[in-house]
């Protein structure tokens, strides 16, 4: 059931899949080649983060599913600022998720704060803010009503350090207005990202 729901991904969505299939490929054999050398020095920006999304997903936070397709996500991660608190680090993001069928996209902002273990596991709870396409207040068959331009993300992931440079993911996300307007019926999105440390 859950194939069936979002596997009609257009041309261009596809091609999406391909490429970043590939380039997982291309940046995990790069860095487990250089596992041995040593870390990479932190830099103001220094991890790319990106995947597929299964798009409002139902019996989670929002509990109502009404739109479709699969998002393709794009994050920057920062290493500077950053914060170290309760045996983690905070560090601000930046990213972007589209979907395939064109449904409600959005562009986001906040802070992660990373927990990871010796072993390569690894946790982030986020904060933050996004500002979407989607609808507001007008019924429209198939969408969803968020209510305000600007809402509220809550990121939550954990995953995997394939290496120094790569590792692996499962994320949710949820955002909505907090019950701030009229309409307040949030988007939640569930999925597996790849990243890319420098």
């Amino acid at each position: 059931m859950f194939l069936n729901k979002y596997s009609s991904l257009t041309l261009s969505g596809w091609i999406w899949v391909l490429l970043l299939v590939l380039m997982g490929i291309s940046v995990q054999s790069r860095g487990l080649a250089a596992e041995s050398q040593n870390p990479p020095e932190k830099k103001w920006f220094g991890e790319i983060r990106t995947g597929i999304l299964a798009h409002d997903v139902d019996h989670l936070w929002s509990n109502l599913h009404l739109e479709g397709g699969v998002d393709f996500n794009l994050e920057l991660v920062f290493f500077k600022p950053s914060l170290c608190l309760l045996s983690g680090i905070i560090r601000p993001n930046l990213g972007v998720t589209v979907n395939s069928r064109g449904y409600t996209s959005k562009l986001y902002a906040g802070f992660l704060w990373e927990w990871q273990t010796r072993q390569g596991l690894f946790l982030d709870l986020g904060l933050g803010v996004a500002i979407h396409d989607g609808e507001l207040n007008t019924f429209v068959p198939g969408r969803k009503l968020l209510g305000r331009r600007v809402l509220f993300r809550i990121p939550v992931e954990v995953g995997y350090r394939l290496s120094i440079r790569c590792r692996v993911s499962l994320m949710f996300s949820h955002m909505s207005n907090g019950y701030t307007a009229e309409y307040n019926q949030g988007l939640d999105v569930l999925g597996f990202r790849f990243g890319y440390c420098w």
